[in-house]
């Protein structure tokens, strides 16, 4: 039985599936199956993914279901005593599991191990992901209402954490699936972290997140909701952060409008919550005499993520 089952789920990915793969299998710490799930893909993917000659690659092809469901027939096939996420154009730095693994063992509490992350866009600009930011561990439900900071590429799961809950991905998520699942995971178990980049984002055009922006929003207005129902008392214990979640959310459907020109519905939705964040007074100020441009070029030059709707 391998340690870890490593699942990548795949659509039209011949651009990047090469280096991905190549990314895991060059890994320091080599107890580890892959398994790749073809969700439909219409170029060369499973000519290349085939090219690799390693019996820990196991292939399968499937007709397109989307990327939940996907994901959940990853776990179905998956062996290992450890999950590890990696989608088809992100990266693995070499010791990425070496580092990460040993922190189950140290606490048998720990449900759940992420890393710091670096993003790359087509211009070849990179960035290390929240690098001034504090990390959490332990418990840190509340800190995850406030702004999901796991990104699935430097995410490790127990397995048998994943075996106890009710629900792995929620199928009726495209953009908020990782978000939920965590969210779920750290409601009930600790969370420990690797504070060093181990993992490389792609952002680039092609990519979901980028051409539909507008379900990461409303997604995550579902998820909240969702949240909701499951923890009857979560508005009593986390009533904060559970409006800070919320000014989020308005946050990036206010950035779509200015995007999109409407300057005015940028400031009706972010005066709501200009007293939960602070921050949200820069973009609130400047919608009244900038394009959005501006406020994107002053993140770079702090080097914050960059939100981008389509």
């Amino acid at each position: 039985m391998p340690k870890v089952s490593v699942n990548i789920p795949c659509f039209n990915g011949q651009k990047y599936i090469a280096e991905t793969l190549q990314s895991v299998l060059d890994q320091t710490y080599q107890d580890f199956e892959v398994i790749l799930v073809n969700d439909g893909s219409t170029d060369r993917t499973e000519e290349i993914v085939k090219g690799f000659c390693d019996d820990r690659i196991r292939y399968y092809y499937q007709d397109n279901m989307g990327l939940a469901r996907t994901r959940n027939r990853l776990l179905e096939l998956s062996n290992g005593e450890f999950v590890a996420f990696l989608d088809q154009d992100d990266l693995w730095m070499p010791a990425k599991l070496e580092k990460q693994i040993p922190l189950f063992k140290k606490n048998p509490k720990v449900g759940l191990v992420y890393s710091r992350l670096i993003c790359l866009n087509d211009e070849g600009y990179t960035y290390q992901l929240s690098r001034r930011k504090k990390m959490h561990r332990g418990y840190v439900f509340g800190e995850l209402l406030k702004g999901n900071f796991l990104p699935v590429q430097g995410t490790v799961i127990r397995r048998e954490v994943l075996s106890a809950l009710g629900e792995w991905f929620d199928e009726r998520f495209s953009m908020a699936e990782d978000a939920d699942l965590f969210m779920r995971i750290a409601h009930d178990y600790e969370v420990d972290y690797v504070d060093e980049p181990l993992a490389k984002r792609r952002m680039h055009k092609e990519s979901l997140s980028h051409t539909r922006r507008d379900l990461v929003f409303e997604e995550e207005k579902i998820l909240i909701n969702k949240l909701k129902d499951l923890y009857p008392t979560i508005k009593e214990e986390f009533g904060c952060e559970l409006r800070l979640m919320e000014s989020q959310i308005y946050y990036k459907e206010a950035l779509a409008c200015w995007a999109d020109g409407k300057s005015l519905r940028v400031r009706q939705l972010l005066r709501p919550f200009l007293s939960v964040d602070r921050r949200l007074f820069l973009p609130y100020i400047l919608s009244c005499f900038s394009p959005y441009c501006l406020y994107t070029f002053i993140l770079k030059l702090c080097g914050k993520y960059v939100y981008t709707p389509s």
